[in-house]
């Protein structure tokens, strides 16, 4: 009996270490029970709802034989939207609009669900409790995996089946869902390894997101450069294009998404037992024994929470409009001469020239963009709350508005500065092209500012979640996205003005191109300041943690 009982335990197999799958998949879900299906929905309809267009923006035969051509000669077009290879029908057309953001949109999705559902709860500790009892070692990496690779199949499967009653043709419903699907996959499993790596969730969102972002600068480059055409290769999102839905499609081409989701996740579950739960596998910098003077404030610990991923954001920023400056002048290409298609654009960004209307899109979907950073900073002091943090720093009798705004700062100064750095690299690129630095450079830095409110709205809604529903301070990120997701489809899906106008940035003027109108912007900075009134009165009056 003593040798029984002083025999070692033998290693967890791989059913031991999947104990309790099943029920954290279940959690996921539970607590996705929002987000996800605004993801899926929006996602799985957009195909089906551009290709219902296309004869109502290119009416004759005429049109459609032009398109190709003038699609694929024109580098310009091809940095946004990719290689177009058959543009004469409308599943063509569809997958060449929507492809490419289709997939970059699911990987972003991807990246945030597997990180919520894994080094989120590490940072909380609830990991390192359910760790403790008899969930398995790999449980948790595999219900976000389940979830994060269930939703990208769903809404692959969703686009082809609404294609399919679209009365497209089939092969091209499945190559379009499968790339979808399958560019998903790929960056489920990009994240698997990105949790494994950060030892923080913030980090390892940051890893995602980077890596989300080469792949599309990756497609980008490749696609708009005759001689480094081979570059679009390297990218998942790339992939996703070469397998060329409803133009003679590649079916080969899927196994490389598929084979890199295999091998990437693979790396991912052989990291788990090289790290204890908590940690990552690059540690922290050990810091100094006494920290300097100029950390000795509220301001300053925010600063050094906030500022990694700040400048992050900031060079991604920089980066991505001066690549969308630089391709304005070819834009008109993109509707060849089809007045409708001028009209539809148009009433994305703006109503008089096609290059203004071009670059007032573009300033909104900064906007959009910019206001995830907003949402990520405002909701940093939830996980320093979160992380029993917050509380010993009040203990030491720093005030709860000092505390708060130290990270309020960063949530609304920092991203008037992204606007401000996107506007002035958009006139810059845009301006050295036209052969007006100085009048590109001024239009497009007020018209990025004008798009500050509808920011400031979307992160006063943050803050106001975080101070009176601490609990559901995450649908702060449900509330982002379907302003994106609805700005950014819903024009193009014709969707009823009542849905449009819930979004704040479909009330601001559409400079350059339209005439400034200072009502609307006062109206929203009013909203955004009752929301952050709200915030900080509850986060007064509630209990810490």
């Amino acid at each position: 009996m003593t040798a029984t009982l002083d025999r070692p335990a033998p290693a967890a197999g791989p059913a031991t270490g999947l104990v309790g799958t099943w029920q954290l998949t279940r959690l996921a879900l539970r607590r996705d029970r929002v987000v996800l299906p605004i993801w899926i929905v929006l996602l799985g309809i957009a195909p089906s709802s551009t290709a219902g267009t296309f004869e109502t923006l290119y009416p004759t035969a005429a049109e459609r034989a032009g398109l190709t051509t003038s699609m694929g000669a024109n580098p310009s077009i091809a940095v946004i939207y990719g290689p177009a290879f058959d543009l004469s029908t409308a599943g063509g057309f569809t997958a060449w609009r929507l492809g490419g953001f289709l997939a970059l949109l699911v990987a972003l999705m991807a990246v945030f669900t597997v990180t919520r559902h894994t080094r989120a709860e590490e940072d909380s500790g609830r990991a390192e409790l359910l760790a403790s009892a008899v969930v398995g070692r790999y449980s948790a990496l595999t219900a976000a995996v389940l979830v994060a690779g269930g939703a990208s199949v769903l809404i692959g499967l969703i686009e082809t089946a609404l294609m399919i009653g679209a009365k497209m043709p089939s092969a091209g419903a499945f190559a379009l869902g499968g790339a979808t699907a399958a560019t998903g996959l790929v960056f489920t499993a990009v994240a698997a390894v990105a949790v494994q790596v950060a030892e923080y969730s913030r980090t390892a969102n940051g890893i995602g997101a980077a890596a989300v972002g080469v792949a599309f600068l990756l497609r980008a480059v490749g696609d708009s450069t005759a001689d480094a055409g081979w570059v679009s290769w390297l990218s998942p999102i790339g992939w996703a294009q070469q397998l060329r839905p409803f133009a003679d499609e590649r079916w080969w081409v899927l196994l490389l998404p598929l084979a890199a989701a295999v091998v990437v996740g693979g790396v991912g579950y052989a990291l788990i037992p090289r790290r204890d739960v908590g940690t990552g596998l690059l540690p922290p910098r050990p810091g100094p024994a006494e920290a300097a003077a100029s950390l000795r404030s509220p301001f300053a610990l925010a600063w050094r929470l906030h500022r990694g991923p700040l400048i992050g954001w900031l060079i991604g920023t920089a980066i991505c409009a001066g690549v969308f400056g630089s391709v304005a002048n070819g834009i008109s290409d993109i509707v060849g001469q089809s007045e409708q298609a001028r009209q539809i654009f148009q009433r994305m960004g703006g109503t008089d020239a096609l290059v203004d209307a071009f670059m007032a899109a573009m300033t909104g979907m900064f906007a959009m963009v910019v206001a995830l950073y907003g949402v990520q900073a405002a909701l940093r002091i939830r996980v320093e709350e979160t992380a029993i943090r917050v509380e010993p720093l009040l203990a030491t009798g720093v005030g709860r508005l000092r505390v708060l705004g130290s990270h309020l700062v960063f949530a609304f100064g920092g991203t008037a500065l992204m606007m401000v750095v996107s506007g002035v690299l958009l006139g810059l690129s845009n301006g050295m092209r036209a052969g007006d630095v100085g009048g590109s450079v001024g239009d497009l830095v007020v018209a990025s500012l004008a798009q500050l409110p509808a920011v400031w709205v979307i992160v006063g809604l943050a803050v106001t979640l975080f101070g009176l529903a601490p609990k559901y301070s995450t649908a702060a990120w449900a509330i982002a996205g379907l302003a994106l997701l609805l700005s950014l489809f819903g024009p193009v899906l014709n969707l009823p003005r009542v849905l449009l106008d819930a979004s704040p940035f479909s009330h601001v003027p559409k400079l350059p191109a339209a005439e400034f109108t200072a009502t609307p912007l006062i109206w929203l900075a009013g909203v955004a300041a009752v929301a952050l009134a709200a915030g900080v009165t509850g986060w007064r009056r509630r209990d810490v943690g």
